[in-house]
């Protein structure tokens, strides 16, 4: 089968990535890429680097991946497109986006890589088997140093997203009211601090922190459920379970110090692949149609919403609810 021509908007820190990605990936052969600033660190390796989206159409593509800013993200359409989380600026830009990828009929997914790592992969599968029973609550931490290269959006777009799709795709249900407060502490013009509360359509609720303030860098996302806690480290791609206890202590003291349910504490051994690669499989087989495992356009519109009305809730000081039902 011949193989698929791709194209990249963007080599910043994304997109090199990708670039490398894209390279490595069966089936795809990159072929050139844009960025109006140019190529200076040499990412591109000696494919033809244009100045902008209309030249790279012009190469004769199958399809693109757009690691561009989230203000560049609406001149993308016509051609298979992966583009970098959040879908767009506003949900005005993501619904043009989305009819214009549905007017070309061709395949349109966000890059939310958090879903493909082998963690949150072996999470989401274990929960599906019933192995939490009912699912109580979500908790996130998504914490670090700032990134200089995020220049558009705050924490809430650009950490907070990450979250925000987790905790609905792990979960099987949309949040549908959060609560937030944000914080400025670097004199940007964005948030750089946010605490979020959520709740999803089946009552679970979800807590989540994320900053660009932490010299500690976490990724750590934690599901408690009826029967234990799974957690997840993103960033080893680990998964623990810690199982609520079924033999009473006899140890009067540790009762205060350990609890009375604590039961097994169990890391799994699972396979590592790396979430990048993966999600770049995914979407080179939704083209193929394979299979469907990418992240839709109408999904990365419902995580847009969640986080604008985390952002509106942080305005004005009160819970913002939202449909019941997924984005159609």
């Amino acid at each position: 089968m011949k193989a698929l021509r791709a194209g990249l908007v963007g080599v910043g820190q994304m997109g090199r990535n990708h670039a490398r990605v894209l390279r490595n990936l069966d089936g795809v052969d990159l072929v050139a890429v844009v960025d109006p600033g140019g190529d200076p660190n040499g990412i591109a390796g000696g494919l033809p680097v244009v100045e902008s989206v209309e030249g790279l159409m012009n190469m004769g593509l199958d399809c693109c991946v757009v690691a561009s800013p989230t203000a560049f993200h609406l001149e993308e359409a016509g051609i298979h497109t992966m583009i970098e989380k959040p879908i767009a600026t506003n949900l005005d830009e993501a619904d043009r986006l989305i009819a214009a990828f549905d007017r070309a009929g061709v395949i349109g997914c966000v890059g939310h890589v958090e879903r493909f790592n082998p963690a949150i992969r072996s999470m989401r599968e274990r929960i599906a088997h019933g192995e939490l029973g009912d699912l109580y609550q979500i908790s996130t931490r998504r914490q670090g140093p700032f990134v200089g290269r995020v220049a558009d959006v705050g924490v809430v777009k650009d950490l907070g997203t990450h979250d925000i799709d987790l905790t609905m795709w792990l979960v099987s249900q949309p949040i549908i009211a959060v609560s937030a407060r944000t914080a400025h502490r670097m004199g940007r013009q964005h948030e750089d601090l946010a605490s979020i509360t959520s709740i999803c359509a089946n009552d679970v609720v979800g807590n989540h922190i994320v900053n660009w303030l932490s010299p500690l860098k976490e990724r750590v996302v934690q599901v408690t459920g009826e029967r234990g806690s799974f957690v997840a480290d993103t960033i080893t791609a680990d998964l623990t379970y810690w199982a609520n206890g079924e033999i009473a202590s006899e140890w009067e003291s540790l009762l205060h110090t350990r609890g009375v349910t604590e039961g097994d504490v169990i890391r799994y051994a699972i396979s590592k692949p790396e979430p990048l690669a993966s999600e770049a499989e995914a979407f080179r087989d939704a083209i193929l149609d394979v299979r469907q495992d990418v992240v839709t356009l109408s999904e990365g519109r419902r995580v847009l919403a969640v986080a604008e009305a985390c952002l509106e809730s942080a305005a004005s000081g009160q819970t913002i609810e939202l449909p019941p039902v997924w984005d159609s």
